[in-house]
């Protein structure tokens, strides 16, 4: 593992929520990727409005990296109340940023980094005029102060200033200037630019910013939804937030006005659950994005639509638990829950995307799963997907794509038969057919959530209501050979070692994995997708004397689901867990694996 150079280093702003900070660090993450270089931003905040610490990640790797480092080369201190821990965070050999408006000589303790400061405040006191506009153009300060120390090109933050601001002119002669003063200050003062810096690439040809919210949500219109419902909640919120702004610009009839989709904000997570079953009982597409505490909410929900067989999508953007947690902290601990959710004996469908492309494309193949297969489906994602900008290859959509209704029965359908059972399987697939309210009479049938034999009759009789369960179990476990399929990425030379992981683990278990090959030590990798796991999970853990299983909460999920749901011994597993609430970075899961696979070879 080298040191900071060209076109890889981490820098990390501490600001206060609420100043207007998050536009700058946007700004400078950005204009890097103008730049050609791979990026990624990681925004680590308080869950309240505004006044408590927050910190936003930059990390810069011309080799296209995209999870986190560990380090921290650069480090913006912004706010006075976190200098220490700012200070302690920084890797040796880095640069402390701050405003020397008010010089602190105590950030001089450590001699192995370097200090810069800069009059920010100072120098935007003596040229804007209003209190709140002073505080808005010390950040754009910053962000040219940093330019200059990493060599990042003023005429690309420009011309993302006059884009932002276009609507806003007079904005972008002020923002710039701001800029400006930050920049011309240290220039004028300071040897420049640093030994880390960046130089332009063409490395991001074919690629985009976007968030996994975002992302997902236009999965989702994509796929033809045309009902959401949902009760705020950290960090799903803004998965809605998207559905709502794509569906005025792609589900409005442009010649009546009227728009072609219903979105609903409910009184709490068990009606919103409730109503998108009712629109898919109906037969529209329906969804709800939530979060582990909504999923708790919306449990006799889910066991109802997995019973009654209604095909419904559960968005959970999981957050660090348990009750209401970190809400603005990142974990993977709904893993379990997820797979059965509800009381009794249920089990679903699960996808797990491992970033925002992958949301795009995931989201979308929830709605087939869930009509193909008539039950709940989940897309598992995170906050640190969710809520943070990734580079990821431009989003793609297959025009020819027509959506899996699975086996719905029309008027015509109905008129052939002599009669309908609802939850009848007459195909031997576990499958059976459903009709949609208004069809045709002959096609009605009671929906109950109590217990039902295979014609929707009421019963108590054990074995009827029995065989309706063995058929939904055989019925769920058959997708597996649907759901995305896990991607082995094998070691350069021969192993006996593997490893598993799921959702946003991948970035630093991917870097991981190649720093090893590069130390010589191979393992190989398998990044699973999709629950029920398909038949080549287990044979890949059965292939290898030990896998070592990477997750993001502190019970070992995915490693118990694995152990529940195939036959693989005990002790051919063992966990690498991290569950601070901080995105895994690579070294963590690096150092771990390095120690163990020394520990193994010893014995």
């Amino acid at each position: 593992m080298s040191g900071p150079g060209l076109n890889d280093f981490v820098i990390k702003i501490g600001t206060v929520n609420g100043t207007g900070s998050a536009s700058a660090n946007g700004l400078l993450m950005k204009s890097i990727f103008r730049m050609g270089i791979p990026v990624v931003g990681k925004n680590v905040f308080p869950s309240n409005i505004q006044g408590l610490p927050t910190w936003y990640e930059i990390r810069v790797s011309g080799d296209g990296y995209t999870g986190r480092s560990g380090d921290v080369h650069m480090m913006v201190a912004m706010n006075q109340a976190t200098y220490d821990q700012d200070l302690a965070e920084l890797s040796t050999g880095g640069i402390l940023l701050y405003d020397s408006t008010w010089p602190r000589p105590q950030l001089e303790s450590r001699p192995d980094v370097t200090v810069i400061g800069v009059p920010l405040m100072q120098m935007c006191n003596e040229v804007v005029k209003a209190a709140r506009s002073r505080i808005l153009m010390k950040n754009m300060a910053y962000v040219g102060a940093v330019a200059a120390l990493v060599d990042i090109d003023l005429d690309v933050i420009r011309s993302l200033i006059e884009e932002t601001f276009a609507a806003k002119a007079k904005l972008i002669d002020s923002n710039m200037q701001a800029v400006k003063l930050g920049y011309d200050y240290v220039k004028a003062n300071y040897e420049t630019p640093l030994r880390f810096r960046v130089a332009p690439l063409n490395k991001t040809e074919g690629k985009v910013m976007i968030d996994g919210n975002t992302a997902a949500a236009l999965g989702c219109v994509y796929a033809g939804a045309t009902f959401g419902a949902w009760y705020p909640i950290t960090p799903s919120t803004s998965l809605m937030d998207g559905f709502v702004k794509y569906c005025k610009k792609l589900r409005v009839d442009p010649e009546t006005g009227k728009n072609k989709y219903c979105i609903i904000q409910a009184e709490d997570e068990l009606a919103a659950a409730g109503l998108i079953i009712g629109a898919a009982w109906n037969g529209a597409r329906a969804f709800t994005p939530t979060s582990g505490p909504g999923i708790s909410l919306m449990s006799e929900w889910i066991g109802y639509a997995y019973f009654t067989e209604i095909p419904v999508v559960f968005c959970d953007i999981q957050r660090t638990g348990p009750s209401t947690g970190m809400p603005t902290r990142t974990q993977q601990c709904d893993i379990q829950t997820t797979a059965y959710a509800s009381h009794g004996d249920t089990k679903h469908i699960v996808l797990y995307p491992a970033d925002p492309n992958e949301c795009f494309s995931f989201a979308a193949r929830c709605f087939d799963l869930a009509e193909r297969f008539q039950t709940p489906v989940f897309f598992l994602s995170d906050i640190d997907i969710g809520m943070n900008d990734w580079m990821v290859d431009q989003l793609t959509w297959d025009e020819a794509y027509v959506p899996d209704r699975g086996k719905v029965l029309s008027k015509e359908d109905l008129d052939k038969m002599e009669s309908f059972s609802r939850y009848l399987d007459v195909d031997g697939d576990h499958i059976p057919y459903r009709t949609l309210p208004g069809a045709d009479p002959k096609g009605s049938y009671f929906l109950r959530g109590s217990g039902h034999n295979k014609h929707a009759r009421y019963t108590e009789l054990g074995h009827e209501y029995q065989e309706v369960v063995d058929r939904l179990r055989d019925k769920v476990e058959s997708a597996k050979h649907v759901v995305p399929k896990p991607i082995v990425r094998p070691a350069k030379t021969s192993t006996r070692y593997g490893v598993i992981a799921i959702g946003s683990s991948h970035a630093a278990v991917q870097e991981a994995q190649s720093r090893l090959e590069t130390d010589g030590v191979g393992v190989d990798y398998m990044r699973v997708r999709g629950f029920p796991f398909a038949d080549e999970v287990e044979s890949f853990i059965q292939a290898h004397d030990h896998v070592y299983v990477v997750e993001q909460n502190r019970d070992a999920q995915l490693l118990n689901l694995l152990l529940t749901e195939t036959k693989v011994p005990r002790e051919k597993l063992s966990s690498v867990l991290h569950y601070s609430g901080e995105p895994l970075n690579y070294k963590t899961v690096y150092d771990a694996l390095i120690q163990r696979l020394k520990v193994r070879k010893i014995a």
